[in-house]
């Protein structure tokens, strides 16, 4: 039975009996495969599966069990500090110690300073994250553990843990908030709690997107989430945040582009993850190899000796600028392929912004103007829904926090509703800006107003509504 526990968004669940009933002594799953494949599609928001993953031999993989199973294999911490200012700990600003998992727990719950590769990390002072772990990588003399992890169960046959990452940290590990630009996301709580932040795709510009630090397919906040710098981004006021405590047994569901910052709130954490590909990946992909060309000429001209300063960890080197091209025009042949190829085009509809269904047109020109217009109705659909809700107590839906404010939306690149210069309605379109320059000329102590505060030229190019429209641009070119 599901309750709503002490703390914010914490769900918990007991035994896997609730709505799941009971077959000759056996539990019996409250979805169905296909079932939960069909949610997953269609779900709008993060929402919590319970009782999904009773069976899952994973379900016993604590940091323990998987010190027992590695025998000593040397991985990747990266380590923060737990105290930290407004600023985001992004992973360019963390320092890194190659260590095994016993020597972690040693030093996580002993509180030990004498286990070797954390010697000069106060266990009050660091947290310790083995973080972004390909199964692949990690156990691959052991490829049979794989069939520990059962995506199957949720639709999608054949995905086990060859296609997950695992991660395993310490009180105070997080990652920074960001979205992930392709796929959905399904991530299985195993051991310990974690806390979610998640904010709607439509919150984007009260996020402060940053492509820097760099890394293909994440787009960072400029912000910490959990002790924002309120005076250098006011905007962040207006964005509408979801939070939900993620339990073991517990599987938590992240819809396309929505922005998440994840912590470990108990003293040992472990999870694993999948990323479920999408029909948008293929002009997702687009819009990356746009931001890698771009990102990748101005920070090498700025300083070509220190890529490190600006390419996140997970990227092993700045791509040239004849790599970069032959990456984009190989993104943009991949999309028209797939839509001259697919059996469903002219059929099948593409999912904007996680919400609105456009029915592809005969041609590619058509998809892309569809698109354009589709995302500015991410609300109005949830209205128009008759269908029953699919919440229930086995899946949770996510819902905002009850301490967000409740200010007038509206801000940075919003093009539905009034802006901040009248009440005609106006984008920020040419002849707004026109209008807006010619009163300034007019008068004689005229002063030319700076960027936008938290925004440089490099954020203002590769800002992910930027990059949509000359993604489309560049694919509409090579379709006509």
């Amino acid at each position: 039975m599901l309750a709503m526990a002490a703390g914010p968004g914490a769900i918990t669940d007991a035994s896997p009996v609730s709505g799941a009933g009971e077959e000759e002594g056996k539990y019996v799953k409250p979805f169905t495969p296909e079932k939960a494949k069909e949610l997953i599609m269609s779900l709008q928001q993060p929402a919590v599966f319970c009782n999904m993953v009773f069976d899952w031999p994973a379900q016993h993989w604590t940091a323990k069990h998987l010190s027992e199973v590695l025998q000593g294999k040397q991985i990747r911490f990266r380590m923060g500090m737990k105290s930290t200012g407004t600023a985001p700990q992004f992973e360019t600003t963390c320092s890194y110690i190659e260590a095994t998992l016993e020597e972690f727990l040693t030093w996580n719950c002993d509180q030990s300073t004498t286990s070797e590769p954390f010697r000069d990390y106060d266990h009050s002072k660091f947290w310790a994250y083995a973080d972004y772990k390909y199964f692949v990588s990690l156990f691959e003399d052991k490829t049979d553990i794989f069939q520990d992890v059962k995506w199957s169960d949720f639709g999608f046959p054949g995905r086990n843990g060859q296609q997950s990452t695992l991660w395993i940290g310490s009180m105070g590990a997080h990652t920074p908030c960001h979205l992930d630009t392709y796929g959905c996301n399904l991530v299985f709580q195993v051991q310990g709690r974690k806390r979610w932040h998640l904010f709607p795709p439509e919150d984007t510009p009260f996020l402060y997107p940053t492509r820097i630090p760099y890394e293909e397919s994440s787009v960072f906040s400029k912000i910490n989430v959990v002790n924002p710098d309120l005076k250098r981004f006011p905007q962040f006021q207006k964005a509408r945040r979801h939070m939900v405590t993620l339990s073991p047994g517990q599987v938590l569901f992240v819809p396309r582009h929505w922005w998440h910052y994840v912590e470990s709130i108990d003293r040992v954490t472990v999870s694993i993850n999948s990323w479920i590909e999408l029909e948008e990946d293929h002009q997702a992909r687009v819009e990356e190899a746009v931001t890698r060309m771009l990102v990748c000429a101005l920070k090498t001209a700025e300083n070509p000796h220190n890529t490190r300063a600006w390419l996140n960890p997970t990227e092993v080197e700045a791509t040239s600028h004849e790599v970069n091209c032959r990456y984009l025009n190989g993104a943009v042949s991949a999309f028209l392929d797939h839509y001259r190829t697919s059996k469903v085009a002219g059929t099948q509809g593409l999912r904007t912004n996680g919400e609105n269904t456009i029915n592809e047109a005969s041609n590619v020109h058509s998809h892309l103007q569809a698109e354009q217009t589709g995302s500015h109705n991410l609300t109005s659909g949830t209205v128009r829904q008759e269908t029953a809700s699919p919440f229930g107590p086995d899946l949770v839906p996510v819902t905002p926090s009850s301490q967000e404010p409740t200010s007038e939306r509206g801000g940075i690149f919003e093009s539905d509703g009034e802006d901040s210069a009248g009440k005609n309605g106006k984008h920020f379109g040419k002849l707004h800006y026109t209008k807006r320059q010619r009163m300034m000329n007019e008068r004689e102590d005229a002063v030319v107003e700076p960027i936008t505060a938290g925004y440089d030229l490099l954020d203002c190019l590769v800002n992910p509504q930027v990059t949509r429209i000359v993604a489309q641009l560049l694919i509409q070119g090579r379709s006509l």
